[in-house]
């Protein structure tokens, strides 16, 4: 004779996969956490002469800062500072302003993408940082303070949070990283309504060895400087 379920522990029967769910998801919350860590630590040490390097050319170019930093929102809707290193010209936001205010295509083109295919504000040295994303390898840092993961969704500023829409609540629910779908499925190269999908695809089913197969899948990315910009 089978075990039958009645009213009152179908409710608790119910409620045990999504349980189970839950658990698994804090589980790969919690490893994930540790392998950032980890691995941000290592490329750091690897790193570092590199950087030095990249920093002291960008500063001889015109004199100003290496690092460049800007407020972008991350995890639960916070703000951080996501550092880089600086591919464009110091006046590179009167410089936006003015092209927008005056070349149509560049403005229709901003408004549809936030990028520019012909970027007059990035420096020769810029455009190799870019694609070779050599720019981004300070954002380690982020990671080890907690702003930031290794995979996760494009860090965002505030006025791209109205083109998420309601799926600012998916992207926000998890950290930001420095590579992640969108990175791997071509950049610059789709739509900026294909990288939002991207992102709330992530944030459903991310998981700690989805995040392995994704960082394996950036090497060949970043060699082949598919969709960069």
């Amino acid at each position: 004779m089978g075990l039958r379920l009645t009213n009152h522990s179908r409710p608790l029967e119910a409620s045990r996969p999504l349980s189970a769910k839950g658990h698994n998801r804090r589980n790969d919350d919690s490893l994930k956490r540790v392998f950032d860590v980890a691995v941000a630590l290592v490329a750091i040490v690897l790193f570092a002469p590199l950087m030095i390097i990249l920093a002291i050319a960008i500063r001889l170019q015109d004199g100003h800062r290496a690092i460049f930093f800007q407020v972008r929102f991350g995890q639960h809707g916070e703000t951080f500072h996501c550092y880089k290193l600086r591919t464009m010209v110091p006046d590179a936001q009167a410089r936006l302003e003015y092209l927008l205010a005056t070349d149509p295509q560049a403005r229709e083109e901003w408004a549809r993408s936030q990028k520019l295919d012909n970027d007059p504000r990035i420096t020769p040295l810029g455009h190799f940082l870019r694609k070779t994303s050599l720019d981004e390898l300070p954002q380690l840092f982020n990671v080890i303070i907690g702003d930031m993961s290794l995979v996760g969704p494009r860090p965002i500023v505030r006025n791209e949070i109205s083109r998420y829409a309601e799926n600012f609540e998916h992207y926000s629910s998890v950290r930001p990283g420095i590579t992640g779908l969108w990175q791997v499925k071509g950049r610059s190269d789709t739509s900026y309504a294909d990288r939002v999908a991207l992102d709330v695809e992530y944030a459903k089913t991310r998981s700690f060895w989805g995040d392995v197969k994704i960082l394996f899948l950036t090497v060949p990315a970043v060699f082949s400087s598919r969709g960069a910009r």
